[in-house]
This record gives C-alpha cells, structure tokens and sequence, in this order.
C-alpha cells in the first residue's frame, strides 16, 4: 500500500500522533499529511492511513484511534496510543527502512517498544502521570513537543499547522537518534563479546575504542573482569566498570594515590611514564600510550586484591 494521505486530528497536537506521523512520513514521504476532523477525511479509503482520529482500530482498513470505547490493549493490559498502534504495525518496516542489519531488527523493535513508544501510549492515556518524574515532570519528551503549540491567542489559522510540522521535525530527531544509540549497543555487544573471549581470564579488558561495554559484560557473565582499556583520540583512558546500571559503585577502584593527579605528579606516585590523568573519583584515567595505560591497569589490578 502507498497511501496518498497520513490523516490524523486537526487542533492541538500531542506527542502520540507526532511521533506515530515520525514513522508514517519515513515509510511513505510521498503521502501528504492531513490535518482535519472532517467525516471525509476520517473515513477509511484505500488513499490513506488514518491515526489519532476516526473512533475505531481496524489495521486492514489502515485506521489507528484509541479514543473508542474497547480501545485496543497490549497482551498485558496496558492501552495503547496511536503511536504503540503505529509502531506494532509499522515499526518493523520502519526499521527495515532504515537500513539496520536485518539480525537487529526484532530486538531493536522490542526495546524501543518497551522504552519508548510504551511510555508515551500511558501518558496519553492517562496511566501515567509525568508528575512522577518530579521536578522534571515538565521534560519529558511529550510535555516537550506540546510546548511547541502555539500560543492560545495566536490569530493566524495557518499556525497549527507550521507548528506541527515545526514539532515534526524535532520529534523525527529524537526518535532517529534514540534508535541509531540502541542500534550501536548491539554493535558494541558483538565488538565487547569478541574482546572478552580474546582476553580469556584476564581482568582487564582491551577494546579497539570507546563503546558501552558494561551490557555485554554482563550478559557473558564475565564478574572477572575489573578495568577496561581502549584508545580515545590520541591517548589512552582506563575505566572502572560499575556493578550496576543505577548507581556509581563500582567493581574495584583505580588506586587512591592517585586521586586528581595529572602529568609529572600521576607519573611520579604510580611510576609509569606516560601517565597522564586520574579523576578524582579515582573511575577513570588516561595515558599517552598503549603501553602505559595497561601497566597502570596492571597497578590497578594489583592495588584492588591486597
């Protein structure tokens, strides 16, 4: 199907039928998107795909309200907004489009489906009040994009409109950017995995660059490993890896000695030339070469079994 309209609600906008119009323009950017309450835009046609409007669910006839009475549920009980609707119908396809390894795509559809699209669906219907998030109750994304309307005594009718697609435009960008991060964790997860088989029973482990490494430790249970190495522009960084995803605790420390040491003072108390940098918060540290930064992983290590 290529439809010629994306029908969605004239009036205020919200971030469900933002981000489901997000998915709907990347898949069929020929389609124009109309804006309008009227009962001949909201009637279903083989012309268009109709959201966030219209008083029905019906995925054959290519209409996604949840506004209904026996709106559509997930498996869990939990409702759906237009955009979880869109995004359980589309959001293969739009992942495909994309380009992502096809491997990829199931997990990054679950995940963002549970991290993303889910939160959205309960603050629209209700099941979530953005409240919980105290005092940033006001950043979430979907009180961020509602800002964007305009103001209630605007008097220019074409102002809704350049609004939306003003918002359009940012929602598109978060939404690109909240995949193409997930998508790079699971390359990292490949790259970490490998990197840990190489490095057998040693604790420090040794990546080509910098990359989220903590996910795929744990999933390979490695609870050996202690430090991570890897290349960052010209030097070198040593990093401590923590022992949970909320939190700074952390597997071992780098040595207290070194705490907020730089150049000839870091070199001077570990005796490694080469040394350049220790945080404060002793979770991470630098050298200017490769062979520096594993001998004071190798101090590190020492320092952490006495």
């Amino acid at each position: 199907m290529n439809p010629d309209f994306l029908v969605t609600h004239s009036g205020g906008f919200h971030a469900d039928e933002l981000l489901s119009s997000v998915i709907l323009t990347r898949l069929f950017p020929q389609a124009r998107i109309m804006r309008s309450r009227a009962p001949e835009w909201i009637t279903p046609g083989a012309d268009r795909i109709i959201y966030d409007v219209g008083g029905a669910y019906d995925a054959a006839a290519q209409i996604f309200d949840h506004h209904q009475r026996g709106a559509p549920l997930r498996d869990d009980g939990q409702p759906y907004s237009s955009f979880g609707l869109i995004w359980k119908h589309y959001g293969l396809d739009y992942l495909a489009n994309l380009g992502l390894p096809a491997a990829h795509v199931d997990a990054l559809h679950a995940s963002f489906d549970a991290s993303f699209v889910l939160p959205v669906d309960l603050m629209d219907n209700g099941a979530l009040n953005p409240a919980t998030a105290g005092q940033l109750a006001g950043l979430t994304l979907p009180v961020l994009l509602e800002t964007l309307k305009p103001v209630f005594d605007e008097t220019d009718p074409e102002a809704e409109n350049r609004a939306f697609h003003n918002a359009l435009a940012i929602a598109r960008s978060f939404v690109e950017a909240r995949i193409s991060q997930s998508a790079a964790k699971l390359r990292a997860e490949g790259l970490v995995h490998q990197a840990i088989v190489d490095a057998g029973e040693a604790r420090i482990l040794e990546l080509p660059m910098g990359m989220p490494f903590r996910p795929a430790i744990m999933k390979a249970g490695a609870d050996h490993l202690l430090f991570v190495v890897h290349p960052r522009d010209k030097d070198w960084c040593l990093t401590t890896i923590r022992r949970a995803d909320e939190g700074f605790e952390v597997r071992a420390d780098l040595p207290a000695a070194w705490a907020g040491l730089t150049g000839a003072d870091l070199e001077a108390v570990c005796g490694v030339e080469g040394a350049s940098f220790c945080h404060n918060g002793r979770f991470v540290a630098a050298a200017r070469t490769r062979e520096a930064i594993l001998a004071m992983a190798e101090l590190a290590v020492t320092a952490a079994a006495s």
